[in-house]
Order: structure tokens, then sequence, then C-alpha cells
């Protein structure tokens, strides 16, 4: 029997298709995520593959538009269900289209429209849009106990040009496609791209950990991005001139020792600061050979040739040995005193 509230405060009820399709009664416990790969609110072919809520992008107003089809608590129709294996759309599943695209291909253009400003790729959604699914998946945890967690593995849709010759499988027989009993035991957030029994790749990869750091109100990990090599040489132009521009050099090696015009290596403004570091260094090392030398040289401390270790040996095997060493050294400091 279902139970809290079945419909998401402020979802439009203008596309409602539960009235023609039915629909399981359930407890849901697992929310399926998807991406329309169009803009603006689908048909669902007369709802026949519709799934709970649909949320549209309203750029200009920089938020979603929700609308619901079925109750919460009842299952829908967007997930496909083979015979026999797994049971998919009834499994305690609610089910939520986000409009816009997870194809990697259209992450800036797609057509005519450009990204951010026309419609959403969920690669990278803007932040409002970001905290908006959120919000309902705080609202779906706090009234349902639908957990907040999920996979960790969000595949990209489509040929990635920052990894050349790699192409991320999210659709089809994907490395995130879960089995059926990882399914059938499945809690939480996940995405279209993780049900079995499916070949949709959808919503391709999608900042879940921030997703899901939203929805906690906890601090969002930022995720590794990597950088151009024309962004890396922007950060080092800036860091060389903040050194340069710095009284730093000064203060270490003397006003006097900055590199003057006219110098030999006038055209290098950084020949000071590379010569002082690299002389530093050679003086440690030349530092740290003596130390080892100096080591190495106590360690075999003989007098006049003899090995100590080995005498010592020799004066433990030997009774009256070490009396007879004694007045012979005796001896040998009289008879240098009297010289």
């Amino acid at each position: 029997m279902a139970t809290g509230p079945q419909k998401y405060p402020g979802a439009s009820t203008s596309s409602w298709w539960q009235k023609k399709w039915g629909g399981d009664l359930m407890e849901v416990n697992v929310l399926v995520l998807h991406t329309t790969e169009g803009v603006g609110l689908p048909d669902y072919d007369g709802g026949s593959m519709a799934p709970n809520l649909t949320g549209v992008a309203d750029m200009a107003k920089k938020r979603l538009r929700w609308y619901q089809h079925f109750d919460i608590d009842r299952s829908s129709r967007a997930l496909q269900n083979l015979s026999g294996g797994v049971q998919t759309n009834t499994l305690n599943v609610v089910q939520l289209e986000l409009d816009g695209t997870c194809d990697y291909s259209k992450r800036e253009k797609w057509g005519s429209r450009v990204a951010g400003k026309d419609y959403i790729y969920w690669g990278n959604p803007p932040g409002w849009a970001l905290q908006d699914v959120a919000d309902f998946l705080k609202w779906l945890h706090a009234n349902h106990g639908v957990p907040l967690s999920g996979p960790s593995t969000w595949l990209t849709y489509g040929p990635d040009s920052r990894r050349p010759g790699v192409t991320p499988a999210s659709y089809g027989a994907s490395p995130a496609r879960m089995s059926f009993s990882a399914w059938n035991s499945f809690r939480g957030v996940c995405g279209h791209e993780q049900v079995p029994e499916n070949d949709h790749g959808d919503p391709g990869s999608l900042p879940f950990a921030k997703l899901i750091a939203l929805a906690k109100g906890t601090t969002p990990q930022e995720e590794d991005v990597a950088l151009t090599d024309a962004e890396i040489k922007k950060i080092a132009d800036a860091v060389k001139a903040q050194v340069v521009s710095s009284d730093l050099v000064a203060k270490i090696v003397g006003t006097d020792n900055i590199l003057k015009a006219g110098d030999g290596n006038a055209d290098n403004p950084y020949w000071a600061w590379g010569s002082f570091v690299t002389g530093e260094y050679q003086k440690v090392v030349r530092i740290e050979t003596k130390v080892d030398a100096l080591t190495a040289a106590v360690a075999q401390v003989s007098v006049g040739g003899v090995d100590l270790d080995a005498l010592a040996v020799k004066v433990a095997a030997a009774p009256g040995l070490a009396e007879a060493i004694a007045t012979k050294v005796a001896d040998l400091i009289s008879e240098r005193l009297a010289d």
C-alpha cells in the first residue's frame, strides 16, 4: 500500500497518464534517471513509454518545470522489461526524465542550439539544474526513504575526444550495467545505463557525486578535470609573472644579485633565481658527500695502522696481552716525551 505524498509539490498533472495506463502499486526504494534526448516535454507515444515525472528546463528562468505522469508509488513505463530475467518498471522503481541530452557530441552545440543557453547537456549541467534535481532527490528521500546513494560508475554517452581511441560504452552491454542479482538488491539512485535488460546509455556521465552531495546538503567534492595545454601554459605564465614581480627573489639572493639590464643572461628574467637554487642544491650535495665520508672513516678508526676491532678480539683471546700492550704504550709515550 502506498505511503507518503504521491505528488511532487509544484508538479503539473497536465500530462497525466495513470488513468490510461494504470500501473502497479508499490513502495518505491529506487529512482532511475533518464534523459529525453530532446528539448521540451515529450508525448511519450501517448504515455505508453512515460516515466513518473519529467523535468523540463526553463532556460530563461533557470529552473526546471516539473510534470508528473504517474503517482510516486505507481509503476511507470520508461524501462524495457524482457520476458524472464528480472522485473524493471515494476520493481519498486520511480522514474524521472530530464529534458536535454547526455550525448557528448552535443556538449557544446546541437544543430543551431547552444548548450547552457538553449538546452542542457547533462554531462555538465548548469548549477541551478543540478540543484533542482537534488531538491527532488532530497524530497524523495525524506518522504519515501529512497537512499541518497548509487553506483560510482557513470560512463560518457558517445566518444570522448579527451581520451583518443577510447569510446566509453554507456550504451548497450555497458560495464556500468548491473547484473540481475545486483539489480534485485539495489536501493538508491541509478541511471537507465545501469538497468539490466536495457541498452540505453542515458543519463551518461552525469556528475552523480556532486548531485548526491547537493541532495545531502554537504560540500560537493570537485571532480578531476584534465587541463588543456593552453590552460596549463596560462597558469604557468601567471605564476612566473607573480614571482618576477614580487620581492621574493631580492629577499633571498640580495638586491645586488638580481639580474640587471646588460647582463649576459638578460634575455632570461629567471636567471638569478635559477642560479641561486642550483648553487644551493650543489652545496647541499657536497656537504652530504663529506658527511658520508666522515661517517665511514669513523667506523674504521685505527691506531698505528692497527684495526681496533681486530685488536680487541686478540686481547680477549690472550690473557696478559692487554698488560703487555699497556706497558709498551707507556714506554713509547715516555720516549716521545724525552725527545
